[in-house]
């Protein structure tokens, strides 16, 4: 037995595979990116009659022809890095569909033990699976088992461990296809063998039936490495395909899938699936869609939900918040304490306390936030979610599965534009797609709820889950209209049909629901520990140096002197006179630094939208992470000496600043929700659209929206509600 063993885990999405990576690893487990690629790779390690296990939980997927980046990402793992097991997470309550997956990786000829998951529900919609004889047929171990409750993966584990310690390659399952695809197989066989450098990696068969998928990554290895053998067989593939449009009007891809679930029905039929017949049975997902997925009700119950959501992140994370603002409060007095005046007091206390600081204060909310977001994910209410919202997206011109980047992006608040993005490469049309990725920056991401939560909370305080709420349908609202502007004019063309199937629903596991915060909650921490402390400090700089002339400081040096002198007698009017002094100087200087400067110059234009030279310098910084416009403007206003309560949070310095009212709030808000993505969205953008054309039009378009409605919402606020 090797010192580590690895097993890959592979199924449909909602088959219960993370479930069953959560229930393997628990804690110990770690999260990054597949190289070159921005899916998520997920891998951790669990023991098992003393033989550690390396567990690799790969991207959900239905195929493993490479039509979308998790195909890809899910196949070339199992190809390249050959993994000691594969196990498959089948859900047993849909298990036909479930085992397509099962065949294709039977034809690969990887090392397989399938995991017969949700046994319970499938029992509890009257059907029993014969797991010993299903495994018998299909030659691999069949475990059944409950990923939720842990029933079963101990049998499992134990299983993957003997087919392992048996050391013994399987030979891959060659499925028969119908006459002409099978002859077509055939005939392309010498032009395969030609290939060697491929079929040393891959089985002949299953090459063939790839190319005859026209599978895109095998068509180019063959092309790019035996370009001569590569046109014999794309000219068959061609004539194979031809001569099944005239006959059968249809694909070879649909002719394949059509054969593999004919194999998979002849199994089950075998004594394997035996059903109990129950007259106009329902389950009890469907009589709960029933209701939550109604054409009326359904919006309804998901605003309910959503306003929920809202009021338990407030309600609960307002004590923690409170308490992380005196934490910091007290760093920063400490370090006022005991260093002396100087450069490296104010960058600890301006450019990380106040600036790092103002960003992690936030962190019980995103933490509440991102939990009441695993319970709707993990209950299977999302997938709900994307089916009602399908029907709205039809309307102005998006694919229905345009609903799943929205979501991810933040549609319902807390994600990322950037999985955003990557998640419309499942979208077929061009033009769809192209909609998709320009407007999903729209959505209230995870990085800009402590902006929003920061200027709520200041001006709105006594309906903060409202205001949230509100935002997230306004964030919405723009972002279809935006695509519907876009479908009617620069993307031209037809919505495409959608199709989806809904998960059953399930009762999240609290170590799921756990596992799944702290990880979204640690990456934004540590996001605010590295990308935003650098970007923090540079900010500092730029908002303190080069500093006041030196005819400036003289005269501020001569105000203090006159002061002490004239109110020497009156310790409490001197104090006072004394703070205000220096609440001007440090404004002032402010004002001269390279930052203060840029601002300036910015708010010729801004102060239309009702935004000062302040908040321009954090809008700046925003272009880079939207995390940082807090923490520039908490920095801002400490340099800035705007507030002369020592220790106050950043609400109450805007509250308390005259140029900030409920106005200029909502119309910052607006701009900040609305103008151009971050940097790393852009890329993104840019990379997946394939020019930067593209990118450079989604920071244009999103700006000039973003400015024009600050404009209009400040320019109507201030008639409505003069100062």
């Amino acid at each position: 037995m090797k010192p580590v063993l690895t097993i890959a885990l592979a199924g449909n999405p909602n088959a219960g595979k993370t479930t069953l990576y959560n229930h393997l690893t628990g804690a110990r487990q770690h999260v990054g990116n597949y190289p070159g690629v921005t899916v998520e790779h997920k891998e951790g390690y669990c023991l098992r009659r003393g033989q550690e296990i390396r567990v690799v939980d790969l991207p959900g997927t239905y195929s493993l022809t490479a039509y979308s980046a998790e195909e890809l990402v899910a196949r070339d793992f199992i190809i390249n890095e050959r993994p000691d097991m594969v196990v498959n997470v089948v859900d047993a309550s849909n298990l036909e569909r479930n085992l397509y997956l099962s065949c294709q990786f039977l034809e690969l000829g990887v090392p397989l033990v399938i995991a017969l998951n949700m046994i319970d529900v499938a029992e509890k919609r009257g059907v029993t699976i014969n797991a010993e004889e299903l495994g018998d047929r299909l030659g691999v171990p069949v475990i059944p088992i409950i990923a939720r409750s842990g029933k079963g993966v101990g049998k499992l584990l134990d299983a993957v461990l003997a087919a392992a310690t048996a050391d013994i390659r399987p030979q891959p399952v060659f499925l028969q296809y119908g006459s002409d695809i099978d002859q077509a197989l055939t005939d392309m066989t010498p032009d395969l063998t030609a290939c060697a450098s491929l079929t040393a990696i891959y089985p002949h068969r299953w090459l063939g039936v790839k190319l005859l998928e026209n599978d895109e990554q095998i068509v180019h290895k063959i092309m790019e490495t035996h370009p001569e053998a590569g046109k014999q067989l794309t000219a068959r593939c061609e004539t194979v395909s031809h001569h099944l449009q005239d006959t059968l009007g249809v694909y070879p891809e649909a002719v394949i899938a059509d054969h593999r679930y004919g194999y998979i029905k002849s199994i089950l039929l075998q004594g394997v699936v035996t059903r109990k017949f129950v007259a106009d049975r329902l389950y009890t997902s469907d009589k709960i869609d029933k209701v939550v997925t109604h054409r009326i009700l359904g919006p309804l119950i998901m605003a309910g939900i959503l306003y929920c959501l809202y009021t338990f992140t407030f309600s609960y994370s307002s004590l923690p918040v409170e308490w992380l603002s005196k934490f910091f409060a007290l760093i920063s007095k400490g370090v006022d304490t005991l260093l002396p005046d100087g450069p490296l007091k104010s960058m600890i206390i301006s450019g990380v306390v106040d600036g790092v600081g103002g960003v992690f204060g936030f962190v019980p909310i995103i933490m509440f936030m991102f939990f009441g977001i695993a319970v709707l994910e993990d209950s299977g209410y999302l997938a709900r979610v994307a089916f009602m919202m399908d029907r709205i997206f039809h309307f102005f011109g998006l694919h229905g599965s345009s609903v799943m980047p929205f979501i991810i992006s933040g549609g319902i608040a807390g994600g990322c534009a950037v999985p955003g993005v990557m998640a419309t490469r499942t979208l077929r049309s061009p033009k769809e797609r192209l909609a998709t990725l320009l407007t999903v920056p729209f959505m209230n991401c995870g990085a800009k709820l402590p902006i929003l939560t920061l200027l709520i909370g200041a001006f709105f305080s006594d309906h903060q889950a409202r205001y949230m709420f509100l935002s997230t349908l306004v964030a919405w609202l723009i972002a279809l209209c935006a695509a519907k502007l876009l479908r009617l004019t620069v993307l031209k063309g037809a919505s495409t049909p959608f199709v989806m199937e809904l998960p059953p629903y399930r009762f999240p596991t609290l170590k799921g629901l756990l596992i799944h915060t702290w990880e979204r909650t640690w990456q934004y921490m540590k996001k605010a520990g590295t990308v935003i402390l650098g970007i923090s400090i540079l900010v500092w700089a730029m908002m303190t140096y080069p500093g006041l002339p030196d005819a400036q400081v003289s005269r501020y040096a001569s105000l203090r002197q006159e002061a002490q002198r004239t109110m020497a007698a009156d310790g409490a009017e001197l104090r006072k006179a004394l703070e205000k002094i220096k609440a001007d100087e440090a404004r002032e200087k402010l004002h001269h630094s390279i930052g203060g400067q840029i601002g300036v110059a910015l708010e010729r234009v801004s102060r239309y939208a009702g935004i000062d030279w302040r908040t321009n310098i954090a809008l700046i910084g925003g272009l880079a992470a939207k995390e940082v416009i807090v923490s520039t403007l908490g920095t801002a206003y400490s340099l800035g000496g705007i507030d002369a309560k020592e220790n106050s949070s950043l609400q109450e310095r805007l509250n308390r600043d005259p140029h900030w009212n409920p106005v200029v709030a909502l119309a910052v808000l607006a701009f900040i929700m609305f103008y151009s993505p971050c940097s790393v969205t852009v890329i993104c953008i840019a990379r997946e659209s394939g020019s930067w054309k593209w990118a450079a039009f989604s920071i244009l378009f999103n700006t000039l929206f973003a400015f024009a409605l600050a404009v209009a919402i400040y320019q109507i606020g201030i008639l409505l509600y003069p100062r």
